[in-house]
């Protein structure tokens, strides 16, 4: 698969789980990648679901840099 291809699997995988409600949780990178944690917290009960996505390529890492920027300019 080429570099492009893998990448735009990595996007879709990080719009899915946006789609979906989640929101950056966490980021851990090395130099295998980034594995980034998604949260969505469940409002009725208090409770969340968790998942990770292990990102490889330079440009989904910056795709999910500019996300987590727009949730935190969002927040403040």
């Amino acid at each position: 698969m080429s570099e492009y291809q893998q990448f735009l699997q990595e996007r879709d995988q990080i719009d899915i789980l946006l789609q979906k409600g989640f929101k950056i949780k966490h980021i851990t990178e090395n130099l295998s990648g980034a594995f980034v944690e998604f949260e969505k917290r469940e409002n009725h009960d208090g409770e969340s679901d968790n998942e990770t996505l292990h990102i490889t390529t330079p440009e989904a890492r910056k795709y999910f840099s500019i996300i987590m920027i727009k949730q935190q300019t969002e927040e403040a």
